[in-house]
């Protein structure tokens, strides 16, 4: 399988993705630069996390008029798999994605820490090698990561099972303690902390490895495995 790694002015996991895919999980993948069009053969689309375009504005919101976005709302609205971590997150609400909207963390400092995730649905692509209820250790590193949502939108997240992780602790404010969702057809999904940071024994953590094997357990299960 195919993996494209999107990287804008300002992406600085990027690299991180990369490895996990490559030399982890032995997988092809490739970066895709913000000013180039989507090339098609990618299995999985992922926008990292870091500050693309300095995050001056506000997070996320230059990052989604990229001519690579261009392409990445028709992979996604096709049907493709596309993956948002931390800043790649804040773009794909941006772009209309994905439902509701990160803002600055209670409190208005950025936070870096490891901390406990509750897996809420592990019936999705991006999920599906973890247990219902688990609780796992991923680090963050954010100080945009207080998710907000609509009281109406919330109920219909829940009613659709769009919630896949809530924080242990809420260390930012979100609504519901919601880190992670998805989309309504459940092919795209944003996460707020960082499992490309906790995917490599060397490291003292892989709670993050199951996240990128769901996908490859999704993908090579002709899309029916989640």
């Amino acid at each position: 399988m195919r993996f494209g790694i999107v990287v804008f002015p300002g992406s600085n996991c990027d690299i991180d993705c990369y490895y996990v895919l490559k030399d982890e999980l032995q997988q092809e993948v490739e970066y895709i630069w913000h000013e180039e069009e989507l090339k098609e053969g990618f299995d999985c689309i992922i926008l990292p996390g870091g500050f693309s375009y300095g995050d001056y504005l506000r997070c996320g919101a230059v990052a989604q008029f990229s001519k690579v976005m261009e392409g990445v709302k028709v992979y996604a609205h096709a049907g493709g798999l596309v993956v948002g971590i931390c800043n790649g997150f804040q773009i794909l609400t941006e772009a209309g994605l994905l439902p509701g909207a990160l803002v600055r963390n209670k409190g208005l400092k950025f936070i870096c820490d490891t901390t406990p995730l509750k897996v809420t649905e592990a019936n999705s692509p991006f999920t599906n090698q973890y247990q219902k209820g688990e609780v796992i250790q991923i680090p963050i590193a954010h100080g945009e990561g207080n998710y907000v949502v609509d009281e109406v939108t919330l109920a219909e997240m829940k009613t659709k099972g769009q919630i896949l992780f809530t924080y242990g602790e809420n260390p930012n404010g979100s609504t519901g303690d919601i880190a992670g969702i998805c989309n309504e057809g459940k092919n795209v999904m944003g996460l707020m902390p960082h499992p490309e940071r906790a995917s490599e024994a060397l490291l003292g953590n892989v709670d993050g490895k199951k996240f990128f094997q769901s996908i490859m357990h999704y993908l090579e299960g002709g899309k029916n495995n989640d």
